[in-house]
């Protein structure tokens, strides 16, 4: 046998039995320490404390708030920060043949934009820039939730900050704002028309506020089971999180973005008034249609 051959045979071997090893230590810690866990909540009150926000409140300038509330908070300013700097910085230094960073940039700005124009043709300016904003809130917001930074509430539990759209309020504020975009751009583009058109869908940002709401919560209460029981918390939350996590983050971005731009550019559509000419020259056409057609013989 060659020598390359034992070499990587026996780096094989080594693999191997470092991998059972792991598998082993893992398992005799989850026996030892499985009877040490003790929670002072309950899988139920976790469950629903993930849900409303009762107990598990933090103090911000000595108020009570949801934890979701300084996840917003700490989002909106890494955001706004992350683009005073590439405004301040990068922009200025943007060339004809872009470098990695300034691609980066490009392909996401021209994704929304595009979006934009496709779905809105007749006005889209402002959608661009909205649904852009909102979109990058959901993502880093959802991935925000990855970071697991640990705050203490105001009982004296440790619990870490959630995504700030898995609180209802966020998501109803959200889903709430987008509407309100899209009636603005039904009064511009359309007057009373467009109105109209909006206020049909009144259904609109009950559907996207749960939707958002609802996808974002399912991820955090099979992250919370899988923390919950100490057995389940080895190696399996960070498969678990991190899937779920950035599948709802990006799943939630397109969804919300996408409708957003659809029902703006719906309800944005100019309305063309026809006048009495045209309205006649199409009835003939109708009529004349109609007629029934006689073969010759």
């Amino acid at each position: 046998m060659p020598e390359e051959a034992k070499v990587s045979k026996k780096k094989k071997i080594v693999a191997a039995v470092v991998l059972v090893a792991i598998a082993v230590a893992l398992i005799v810690g989850i026996v030892l320490t499985d009877p040490l866990y003790t929670s002072p909540e309950s899988i139920s009150e976790v469950m629903e404390d993930a849900v409303l926000h009762e107990d598990n409140k933090v103090s911000l300038f000595g108020f009570p708030v949801n934890p979701s509330v300084i996840s917003g908070i700490a989002v909106t300013i890494a955001i706004l920060l992350f683009a005073v700097i590439v405004r301040v910085f990068a922009l200025p230094r943007f060339k004809d043949i872009p470098g990695k960073f300034q691609l980066f940039i490009e392909t996401v700005v021209g994704l929304f934009d595009g979006l934009a124009k496709k779905n809105s043709p007749h006005r889209n300016g402002f959608l661009g820039a909205y649904i852009f904003a909102a979109g990058v809130y959901i993502f880093v917001g959802t991935m925000f939730e990855l970071v697991g930074i640990p705050v203490e509430t105001t009982s004296g539990i440790s619990v870490t900050l959630p995504a700030p759209l898995a609180d209802i309020n966020g998501a109803i504020a959200l889903g709430f704002l987008s509407y309100f975009v899209i009636l603005s751009g039904g009064v511009v583009g359309a007057g009373l028309r467009g109105v109209g058109r909006t206020l049909k869908d009144f259904s609109l940002p009950i559907s996207m506020s749960f939707r958002l709401f609802g996808a974002l919560l399912s991820g955090m209460l099979v992250t919370e089971l899988v923390y919950y029981y100490l057995a389940l918390s080895f190696v399996l939350p960070v498969i678990v999180g991190v899937l779920f996590t950035v599948l709802h983050a990006l799943i939630q971005t397109y969804v919300l973005v996408m409708l957003t731009s659809m029902f703006y550019g719906e309800v944005s559509e100019p309305y063309v008034k026809k006048d009495k000419k045209h309205k006649s020259a199409e009835k003939h056409g109708r009529l004349h249609n109609k007629r029934p057609v006689v073969q010759e013989v």
